[in-house]
């Protein structure tokens, strides 16, 4: 099975975007990531018309949802609302035909008990409906993140295994974060997968800070501090489709960084 490379593009005309790099995927937000506003669809035509042009295109979409987004949150004025931001853009994702969903994993309060968010994360996926999978994102960094390190994942996948639907829930390794939380990318795929049985989509992100700086900073393939070696075998050995999302005058250059890696 070939594997499928595109990036993180502007949302008005995602399969233009595709196409002007040569890709076949493209991931997108569904208005404005900061924003606790409703999602909505840019595209002329709306939702059915992007899917029908998707389709017709061969262009697998990919929806990220916004970066407010916090399920595993104490707070109630946080979690409640990131619960219902994150329904409305699972719905509407499969609308417009999406693969999946990537949502960050979140994190709780410096004086909070991760196990608390750990389970809010349990509660939220009991309380969705999950018309497309909803792939949930390692971060780079925060010592009560969610999906930093794998130690707190594998607990975080634990809970969320007892939840109905939990086969819709799938995972999305990022590079950049995997560095930047101090996970040696070297045997990384097969360390994830031993957690959570699976790797949806893989975020190719070189870094512009070191190991374990924490820093959620991302570089043009190459040009960063990410080791080449481990990131080409996380590349090749995800067997996952790939997203850069990276500074956009180098997506040329990363693609093709991409596809020599596959190809070696």
């Amino acid at each position: 099975m070939s594997v499928r490379i595109g990036a993180h593009v502007d949302q008005a005309d995602p399969i233009a975007e595709a196409a002007a790099r040569g890709a076949d995927v493209a991931q997108f937000f569904l208005g404005d990531p900061q924003s606790w506003k409703a999602p909505t669809v840019a595209y002329p035509g709306g939702a059915a018309v992007l899917r029908a042009d998707a389709e017709r295109a061969d262009v697998h979409l990919y929806v990220h949802a916004p970066y407010v987004i916090n399920v595993a949150s104490t707070n109630n004025r946080i979690r409640i609302p990131s619960r219902k931001l994150l329904q409305q853009t699972l719905i509407l994702a499969a609308e417009v035909g999406a693969q999946g969903v990537v949502v960050h994993g979140g994190h709780v309060g410096a004086d909070d008990d991760p196990a608390v968010g750990i389970d809010n994360w349990r509660k939220c996926v009991e309380g969705l409906d999950l018309p497309v999978p909803m792939l949930i994102e390692n971060t780079a960094g925060g010592a009560n993140a969610m999906a930093r390190q794998l130690s707190r994942l594998e607990q975080l996948w634990d809970a969320i295994a007892r939840a109905s639907d939990a086969d819709q829930v799938g995972f999305c390794l990022d590079t950049c974060h995997a560095h930047a939380a101090g996970e040696d990318l070297h045997g990384l795929v097969h360390r994830v997968l031993a957690i959570t049985g699976r790797v949806d989509l893989v975020h190719a992100n070189d870094s512009r800070d070191g190991f374990g700086s924490g820093a959620d900073r991302h570089a043009t393939i190459g040009r960063g501090q990410v080791d080449p070696v481990g990131f080409a075998e996380v590349v090749r050995s995800a067997g996952a489709s790939l997203v850069i999302e990276t500074p956009s005058e180098g997506h040329a250059d990363d693609i093709a960084w991409l596809r020599r890696a596959l190809a070696g």
